[in-house]
Order: C-alpha cells, then sequence, then structure tokens
C-alpha cells in the first residue's frame, strides 16, 4: 500500500484518467482542500468570496516555510508568483497543472528547496459558474478534453473582459486577493484558437513596451529568452502568441496589445509581469497539459531565481511614476519594426469547400515546414498623461468607487467641503461600439478638451491621492482616454445628454428675442451657422431650423454638467481633505 504521502496516493485525476479528461470543480477543489488538510505547515486553501452565482471561489497560497501574510514576506524582500486558472473552464489544462504542482511542492523537499523565499498564490478555478456548466459541445475547434466547462459565468460574461470594469463578483475578489498579495510575476492560463501550425505552447507576455520601464526590459531582456530555452529543453519549442498581421502566420505575427481589461493588462497597472500561456487547441489535451506544465515550472523557477531583480525593477517603476513621469494611456502597434522568430508551420493552401461554391483555408500536415517570419514587437503610444496631484470622484458615483476600492486604490473621503484648483474633461466627440460588448457599450473613439476650472469638493466625495504604488492603476482607470478607463467602458454614459429641451413652436419667439438683444451671441450664431452643412443648421429646411434653435438653446440654458467627465485632475490637494475610510451612512 503506497503512504499517505506518495505520489500515487496523490494522483490527480488527469493522471488517474486516459489523459484526455480534466477535473471537475469539485474534484479540484476536493483535492487541494485535502492537501491543505494534509500538509498545514506550508498550504492554506480558503474561499475568498462568491461568484456570480453564488458558489464560493477558492484561493492557495504555499510557502516553504509557512509564512501566509503578505506584509513580512514583502518585508523580507521575497518574490510572490501568482497563477489563475480556469478564467476559460474550457480551456482546463492550468486546472489540472496546478493541482499536480502544489502537491509536488508539498511532497518533494527538493522543490521546495527550489522555490526558496518565492511564495505560490492561487486561483483554483476563477470560473466557478462556467465550469460548471459542463459540457463537450462549446468548443467547436478543440481537440479534448472529454467534457469541460463554459467561457461564460453565470452573467455570460467573459471574465478575461472585466478586469477593470469588474461588473462580476468574481472580478472584484480577484482584484482584492491580488492587491493583497501584490505578486511580482503572474501566469493566467488559456487554450487558443486560431491557426495551425507545430507548437503546442504559444506565449502572451505582458506587452514589453506597454509594461514598460525597467520592468519591461527585464521581460523582454532576460525572463522571456530564458522562458524560451527552458521551453525547448523540455520538449515544447514556444513561439510568441500566434496574432497574424495578415491572414497566414507566415506574412509575420504581431505582439498582442493586453489592454488592462485581460489579465496581462490588468497585472501591468500594478507593474506585475504577466503571462498568459496559449495551448494550441488542436493538440492532443495530454500534451497541452504538460506543455502548460513546463512554463509554470519554468516561469516559477525565473521568479525564484531572479525575484530580487524584479522587485527591484519594481520598486523603480513605481517610483518613476510617482515622481510624476508620464503615464501612456493607449497604444498603436509599429509596423515599422519587426525582429526574426523561429516558427514551425504547416503548409496553407486554398482548396473547394465541401459546403459550397467557395474555396476554404486548409492547412497540410504532411507538408511541415520551419523558418523565420517577421515578429512585430514594438509598440508606441498614442495618448499620453502627466499624473496631477489627485482625483476627485464625487459620491454620486459609486459604482465607480465600488470597483476603485475593490482594486485597492487608495481613496480617502473629504473631511469638509472646498474649492480647489483643477482640469476637468469635456467630451466633444465620441463613438460607441454599435453592439453590446460584454454587457456594455464601449466607447471606441473618444475627443476631449481640457478646462482649467475650481472643482467643487463636497464632505464625503472621494479623494485620490496620488504619489504612490497604485499610481498607474488610478490613472489609467480614471482619465477618459485609458484604453480600459471608466469613461470607455461607459460608467459616465449620463453626463452624455441634455437634461432639459424646448418646444420649438414656443422657443422660436424666445431664440428670436435673445438673438435682437445680445450682438455678441448673434455674432457666434452667424459663425456657428456659417460654419454648417445643410441639414445641420447651414440650410433653409426643417432640420437646419431645428439644430439653429438647438444651438441657441445650449447657449441660453447651458448645462454645466453635460458632456463634462465627472472625474477632477486635482492641481492642489491638502492634506487636511483627507480621511480614510466610507463616511457613515455613504460606504460603498
Amino acid at each position: 500500500m503506497p503512504g499517505m504521502h506518495s505520489t500515487a496516493d496523490w494522483a490527480t485525476p488527469f493522471e488517474r484518467g486516459n489523459g484526455n479528461q480534466t477535473s471537475t470543480w469539485q474534484e479540484g477543489i476536493a483535492f487541494h482542500q485535502r492537501l491543505a488538510a494534509a500538509f498545514p505547515q506550508w498550504l492554506r486553501f480558503e474561499a475568498i468570496g462568491h461568484s456570480d452565482g453564488g458558489w464560493p471561489l477558492h484561493a492557495g497560497v504555499f510557502s516553504a516555510d509557512g509564512v501566509f501574510d503578505p506584509q513580512p514576506v514583502k518585508a523580507a524582500g521575497r518574490a510572490v508568483f501568482f497563477n489563475n486558472n480556469g478564467i476559460h473552464p474550457g480551456e482546463p489544462e492550468g486546472i489540472d497543472a496546478c493541482m499536480a504542482l502544489v502537491r509536488d511542492l508539498c511532497l518533494s523537499a527538493e522543490k521546495r528547496a527550489a522555490l526558496g523565499g518565492t511564495v505560490l498564490v492561487y486561483i483554483a478555478v476563477y470560473n466557478v459558474d462556467g465550469a460548471l456548466n459542463r459540457g463537450s459541445w462549446s468548443r467547436a475547434n478543440q481537440n479534448g478534453p472529454e467534457a469541460f466547462g463554459f467561457r461564460g459565468n453565470a452573467r455570460h460574461l467573459d471574465l478575461n473582459r472585466d478586469f477593470t470594469k469588474a461588473d462580476s463578483l468574481n472580478a472584484r475578489c480577484f482584484a482584492r486577493l491580488f492587491t493583497h498579495w501584490d505578486p511580482d510575476v503572474m501566469v493566467d492560463t488559456h487554450t487558443s484558437n486560431g491557426a495551425d501550425y507545430q507548437h503546442v505552447v504559444t506565449l502572451i507576455a505582458t506587452q514589453p513596451d506597454k509594461l514598460g520601464g525597467r520592468c519591461g526590459e527585464h521581460l523582454r531582456q532576460q525572463m522571456l529568452p530564458a522562458l524560451q530555452a527552458q521551453m525547448a529543453a523540455s520538449g515544447f519549442a514556444m513561439c510568441p502568441y500566434v496574432n497574424p498581421v495578415a491572414e497566414l502566420p507566415e506574412d509575420g505575427i504581431a505582439d498582442f496589445l493586453d489592454t488592462p481589461r485581460f489579465s496581462t493588462g490588468y497585472a501591468a497597472l500594478h507593474h506585475c509581469i504577466g503571462f498568459m500561456p496559449e495551448t494550441h487547441m488542436l493538440k492532443p489535451f495530454a500534451a497541452r497539459y504538460h506543455g502548460t506544465r513546463a512554463l509554470l515550472d519554468a516561469a516559477l523557477a525565473h521568479t525564484s531565481a531572479h525575484g530580487s531583480a524584479i522587485r527591484a525593477a519594481r520598486a523603480a517603476d513605481r517610483a518613476a511614476v510617482a515622481a510624476g513621469a508620464a503615464v501612456a494611456l493607449d497604444w498603436a502597434l509599429d509596423r515599422t519594426h519587426s525582429r526574426p522568430v523561429a516558427f514551425a508551420g504547416y503548409q496553407a493552401r486554398r482548396v473547394p469547400s465541401a459546403i459550397g461554391p467557395h474555396q476554404r483555408l486548409q492547412y497540410d500536415r504532411s507538408a511541415p515546414w520551419q523558418r523565420d517570419i517577421p515578429y512585430f514587437d514594438r509598440y508606441q503610444p498614442t495618448a499620453s498623461v502627466t499624473p496631477p496631484r489627485g482625483y476627485l470622484l464625487p459620491q454620486a458615483w459609486h459604482d465607480v468607487a465600488l470597483r476603485l476600492q475593490a482594486h485597492g486604490a487608495p481613496m480617502h473621503r473629504a473631511t469638509r467641503a472646498a474649492q480647489l484648483r483643477a482640469q476637468a474633461y469635456r467630451v466633444e466627440q465620441f463613438e460607441k461600439r454599435p453592439q453590446p460588448f460584454e454587457g456594455r457599450h464601449l466607447h471606441t473613439r473618444l475627443q476631449l478638451q481640457t478646462e482649467d476650472t475650481i472643482a467643487a469638493v463636497a464632505e464625503g466625495d472621494w479623494l485620490l491621492p496620488l504619489g504612490g504604488p497604485h499610481d498607474r492603476l488610478v490613472i489609467e482607470l480614471l482619465e477618459p482616454l485609458g484604453a480600459d478607463s471608466f469613461f470607455r467602458w461607459a460608467f459616465f454614459d449620463s453626463v452624455l445628454d441634455r437634461k432639459e429641451g424646448f418646444s420649438d413652436y414656443i422657443f422660436e419667439d424666445r431664440a428670436a428675442a435673445l438673438l435682437a438683444a445680445e450682438p455678441g451671441l448673434m455674432a457666434r450664431f452667424r459663425a456657428w451657422q456659417a460654419g454648417q452643412p445643410p441639414g445641420a443648421g447651414g440650410g433653409d429646411s426643417d432640420a437646419d431650423g431645428q439644430a439653429a434653435l438647438a444651438w441657441i438653446h445650449a447657449q441660453a440654458h447651458a448645462e454645466p454638467a453635460c458632456g463634462r467627465v465627472p472625474v477632477w485632475r486635482l492641481l492642489e490637494l491638502p492634506g487636511d481633505l483627507l480621511a480614510s475610510g466610507p463616511r457613515p451612512g455613504l460606504a460603498v
């Protein structure tokens, strides 16, 4: 009989199966709970909250010396490695790989010694609702396993689009755990869709230019080459995520721009190096599992060996932002710069379709090839901002405050009313996605005007001072031009329309009287009218008349809040205004 602590006794459902099976949520949670009960000196595993569907969301902490508090871990300069699994439960390799990784750490003194002072924090199954919605039908292009979970959660949200807007309870739990431990490196496990090729594992890393600073340098110059070498040595020659610039990979691939809605982009807001391994959906599940485990091992080993350097890089980057360095808010691919990267593909061809009179794309696995292809791995900022002293968020916007609190932003209630020098944004033009995207109509184009103003602070309003480790997160969430800002995600859309209107047959007489009484208004009106095309105020149709009345009404009956983003950039922030914690009756 094997002993209590033998590997055989701790075999995972994947290891006991036929190589094409993944653990159910119940099996996975029970496995981690059993490990934590058997090895409490190294492992804690507990519920940290609930999913939107009401199920417990579990996280574990493994520490080789039994220190489970982030404060002494950070004070000692120890690294923290974060592993997230099952965000898309139809892509479950990481769920099983994490089970075996934690098991091996519990059973092997050698592996614990190699871990050193690094602490492993992990979420066993992030999308609990999707994991329980189990079947074998939802991943049309995937080769196994036999049964798996569904991409959407109980609210039909893709949780890997929800990290900043945090509409799900899962995202708020994640943010609190992530902020609590402030990890140095994160791996979020996935399976790809897309082109066919020979690689089992491709990798999305936090885009190094967007990560920026010394962390971006360490990622590009040291960590990525080290992971490539280690994966090749493990039998899984890895390439960057196959994000073609045209139809076929051989035409070139581009670095994936992981905006903060994604896990790796969210990690970058915390100056954390993030990875999203994407195993190839057409490879057997067993190969994808072993490739995921190899990547987890390689990333954890690099973190343990270079934790001090990574932590020093993070501290330097945070200090630079706190000192006022410009923060980029959005990015564009630099198509003038590429470098060769080794790629192993299959010959692509066009052949007649069996379902209609058209040609279809086909990859010929009997014709493999290997060569260098162009890799466009540089991004340039398209919008940047210099940090202010802090931000003012009026207490009316409690849904935004709720999310900022979950994200760990430094928030204070104003202790009294005040008038502060500030800047405000007014929206001049915007365009929204015509179709809903993850429960919201995302702003795709935005044109703003900046106004110097005096911000009226009311007692109890939220003040967010800058000058600390969360600066980048706060800036990218509250600056409207941020790629995944709260404004982009439509949290402030109620300010984009006027609340009062007019009846044209009544207002016509008042408009004429206003123009006659105010020569300056008449001059501005004629100048505006001369610049409008027919149908928008520059012609003689009914539509032109309505547009003209609307213009005059807006001048005479201005609504200052209309079109103004209700977040102020504070140019001064006296310390005596700041109070920690919620005000009674106004907690969020």
